[in-house]
């Protein structure tokens, strides 16, 4: 792992061990439980593409920790989800990602919550999982996907965290970042395989890391390529690659009107 994402983790741990304290595993495991009525993540991606369309999982994010805050002036998360959510008739986001990490992307549960309660889309939790207490939260908070990344986790933590988090009705993303993540995050059922643009160690991005990666998944698995996705161009090149599912927050958040970026980016 980077440096970064070490002290993110070793942050994690810490958040989760006093939440612990605040409410045992045993109580919100049956919150969790009672929960009813998750949105269909996956086949919310699935109808775009079946479609001819993009998939596209639309971000609402205030901050990340290279580049600073993102979003400046007013932030709400309900407006931006109603943003991506109305669009531009067919391209209107597929699903939602909402960070919730306070520390390193000044995000929050209650964003997650604003955004889930003023639409229809499916919301992915963008956040750190290290420990099943979180998945538990997750579907606590109204998080209808989870995301696991593989650098973050060991076989059986990938194992155990999505058999949780598919018990509770829940779809879960696993993020790879090259290869030898690639191979393990196969091992898993979920159908949602993400590929972080991001080079964990020089911090680069290149969509060209998808696109390599692409050969290795199976074509009943759905293949969702994050971060970099800047321009038309890099949308065209990805999809004339085979990759229709596309998670992109920076592009977005930049712009005032979010919704009106994400029909222009993806216009045919």
């Amino acid at each position: 792992m980077s440096d970064i994402l070490n002290k993110i983790v070793a942050v994690k741990h810490e958040e989760v061990a006093a939440a612990r304290k605040r409410v045992p595993l045993e109580a919100i495991r049956a919150d969790a439980e009672s929960r009813v009525l998750t949105r269909d993540f996956v086949g919310a991606l699935r109808r775009r593409i079946a479609a001819g369309q993009a998939g596209v999982i639309a971000e609402i994010k205030k901050a990340s920790p290279s580049k600073g805050v993102i979003r400046e002036g007013e932030f709400i998360p309900a407006d931006l989800a109603q943003s991506y959510a109305l669009g531009d008739g067919e391209m209107a986001a597929a699903c939602l990602s909402v960070l919730t990490d306070r520390q390193f992307f000044q995000g929050s549960p209650d964003y997650l919550r604003q955004a889930r309660a003023s639409c229809d889309l499916p919301v992915l939790r963008k956040d750190f999982m290290v420990d099943a207490w979180q998945i538990y939260e997750s579907r606590s908070m109204g998080a209808d996907c989870v995301l696991l990344i593989a650098a973050c986790l060991d076989d059986a933590q990938l194992r155990d965290f999505e058999a949780i988090a598919l018990g509770l009705d829940m779809a879960v993303l696993v993020e790879v970042h090259d290869a030898a993540e690639m191979e393990r995050a196969l091992k898993l059922r979920t159908p949602l395989v993400g590929v972080n643009n991001r080079n964990l160690r020089s911090f680069e991005v290149s969509i060209q890391t998808t696109l390599d990666l692409k050969a290795m998944v199976p074509a009943e698995r759905l293949l969702v390529t994050e971060s970099g996705i800047a321009t038309r161009e890099d949308v065209q090149q990805l999809r004339e690659g085979g990759v229709n599912a596309f998670l992109v927050g920076e592009r977005f958040m930049r712009a005032p009107e979010p919704g009106e970026a994400l029909a222009e980016l993806f216009a045919a």
